[in-house]
């Protein structure tokens, strides 16, 4: 497989800035151009449109949890409370700049449905997610027989909200069967660091702990 890997210039390292802010969300919010109007699904407790908006960034959210809603509101934040599964339907279409799904395909219920949607509500979408494919994920399974828990994916799988474990390899072929296009690519090591750009994407699954794509309509970027 090849696509064009492009990316944003970074932070360097991609760690954590002063702020302390996440690898991933510092990657998100680079690939939004400012004054964009932005939904963030799934936002949690909102420190990426927290983010977002200190870059000034118009973002709206939605979030499943009434604690994570809750949360959001006490910070000024403009959230609702709603399913991805469910409520994205009721969204116009190109109601938005761009669309981000941060850490959140992989608890949906119907994920090509999501980015289907992502992709008729925005003009581009964002997203990110754990990759299941990680060399430590295949080690657990190998070696000690049990799924897999990481800092990324902490919970037991009998309590686990994710649903639809993917790896990046996974997600590209969804991207190529609804004939959407990569714009940017980014795979992010155990430390947050982006890995090569030119590394062919078997070395992207292994060594990737999460991916963040950059998407938009109109055929495969490729």
């Amino acid at each position: 497989m090849s696509v064009q890997q492009q990316v944003l210039p970074l932070s360097p390292a991609l760690t954590r800035d002063g702020a302390g802010e996440r690898a991933d969300h510092l990657l998100v919010a680079e690939m939004v151009a400012p004054g964009s109007k932005v939904l963030d699904v799934g936002c949690g407790d909102g420190d990426l449109l927290q983010l977002l908006e200190s870059r000034g960034i118009d973002g709206r959210g939605i979030e499943l949890s009434r604690e994570g809603v809750n949360r959001c509101v006490a910070k000024g934040l403009a959230v609702v409370q709603g399913d991805a599964d469910t409520d994205l339907v009721n969204y116009p279409d190109d109601a938005f700049d761009y669309v981000i799904l941060s850490q959140t395909l992989q608890a949906t219920r119907q994920p090509k449905v999501v980015l289907e949607n992502l992709l008729r509500i925005g003009q581009r979408a964002i997203v990110s997610f754990p990759n299941f494919g990680f060399w430590r994920m295949r080690l657990q399974l190998l070696i000690g027989g049990h799924m897999p828990r990481t800092e990324n994916l902490p919970a037991t799988w009998y309590d686990t909200p994710n649903i639809h474990f993917c790896t990046i390899k996974d997600f590209v072929q969804l991207c190529d069967e609804i004939s959407v296009k990569m714009e940017r690519a980014v795979a992010l090591d155990l430390y947050g660091r982006p890995l090569r750009l030119n590394a062919p994407w078997w070395f992207w699954n292994m060594f990737g702990e999460q991916g963040v794509f950059l998407l938009s309509r109109g055929g495969k970027g490729r």
